[in-house]
């Protein structure tokens, strides 16, 4: 197989777009030898640079599976890597087809925190899905030899991706690669805040950004947990479609009566836990004071200190970059951190962590589907108007790249 393997590449080597076909033909037999990969640059001028980088796929090891990726969905945590706080106003792109090059200029202010990846090609993309075109030699490897699975792990903007076998979700005949994209990041974040809760010991929690694709399957997994939400949204649009999954307390920031709406939707629920989505700005003190002032109400005899409930709120995301503003106006029983969802998958071992995973599985086209407003190339994903669109993270707005279409 190595031979056959080294003589494509050398071949590819020698001819360059003339053995496509012949790399194509023997691929079915071997595997691909040369696959794309969606590379971000910050040059030493201090410029964006988006690329597409032919990269050698070697075979898989004993324990190890190739994946073909067909769908990989553009997420918030990829924008970091993806664009290194670039000005996209600024993107300008030459080339087509695997040749595409995009590149955009990184504000002065922006520089200082990209020098350390500096002169450094980033592979980008933390999850998504495709079949598995070849595999090791072990018996678990070998079971998933055309199989369909999702997986986490990086550089998943590419063709092909070597991963192991036991990094697989394996889906369920019929299921195909679009379906089961974005089964790993928002599914297990949505869970992990529920295990979070429990292990925690809050009975209700308040999520912020509550629209997005994640929040909608937080909505959906706790109603069937029997738990209580507070959605926190920005428009009435967004609290009809929450309400159309059957959420019960939406809240909308934009209106008149938000501050009011929100103490009483934690009273309701008791609600003691939040996740931040945002990060930045007022919203972190308007929950922590909101709960506080819920607790309040059933103890209107707290003293100066503030009542004895304990607060939790969590950041996981940065929505908005600017600095988290904190009154201190919700007394001294409150706590502030970074949450990250692995921590408590962690926490409550790989058996249950397996059980969760195949609930995924289980349930990827009702309780953890997800929608996206379109499908790209890897050199389409490249192309300022979708980088416009996807790069908002607004509700509605997420994109998945498909690398096995033509580039």
């Amino acid at each position: 197989m190595s031979t056959r393997r080294d003589f494509i590449r050398t071949m590819t080597a020698i001819l360059g777009a003339q053995a496509t076909g012949l790399a194509s033909t023997f691929a079915q037999a071997v595997g691909p030898s040369i696959g794309l990969e969606l590379r971000s640059k910050v040059t030493d001028k201090g410029v964006l640079e988006l690329s597409l980088v032919p990269v050698e796929v070697r075979a898989p090891g004993v324990e190890e599976v190739l994946l073909r990726v067909e769908a990989a969905p553009i997420n918030p945590s990829d924008m970091g890597t993806l664009f290194a706080g670039a000005d996209l106003t600024t993107a300008r792109v030459t080339g087509t087809g695997a040749n595409t090059v995009l590149t955009a200029d990184i504000p002065a202010e922006r520089l200082a925190a990209a020098r350390a990846r500096m002169g450094q090609s980033l592979a980008v993309g933390m999850e998504g899905a495709g079949t598995v075109i070849e595999a090791g030699s072990s018996a678990a490897a070998q079971a998933l030899l055309g199989r369909t699975v999702a997986v986490m792990s990086r550089a998943l903007f590419s063709q092909y991706r070597l991963v192991r076998a036991d990094q697989c979700l394996v889906l369920h005949p019929g299921t195909t690669p679009r379906v089961a994209a974005a089964a790993y990041l928002n599914p297990q974040t949505a869970m992990a805040m529920v295990e979070t809760m429990r292990l925690e010991g809050h009975r209700a929690l308040v999520h912020t950004a509550a629209a997005s694709n994640l929040g909608q399957i937080l909505v959906k997994y706790c109603l069937k947990e029997q738990i209580e939400v507070v959605n926190i949204v920005r428009r009435q649009a967004q609290v009809d479609l929450l309400r159309g999954l059957g959420a019960r307390h939406v809240v909308d920031s934009s209106s008149p009566n938000y501050r009011d709406e929100l103490i009483t939707a934690i009273q309701q629920t008791g609600a003691t836990l939040a996740f931040d989505a945002v990060g930045g700005g007022n919203l972190a003190d308007d929950i922590l004071s909101a709960m506080e002032a819920a607790a309040r109400r059933g103890n209107p005899n707290a003293g100066v200190l503030g009542t004895p409930t304990r607060k939790q709120l969590y950041i996981y995301g940065s929505l908005d970059t600017s600095p988290t503003v904190l009154s201190r106006n919700f007394g001294t029983g409150w706590n502030i951190g970074i949450w990250l969802f692995t921590e408590p998958l962690a926490k409550i071992g790989p058996e249950r962590v397996r059980q969760l995973r195949q609930r995924i599985a289980d349930e990827i086209t009702t309780t953890f589907a997800s929608d996206f407003a379109a499908e790209v190339s890897l050199s389409g994903a490249l192309q300022p108007a979708a980088v416009a669109a996807y790069s908002t993270q607004a509700t509605g707005a997420k994109y998945l790249i498909n690398p096995s279409l033509a580039p």
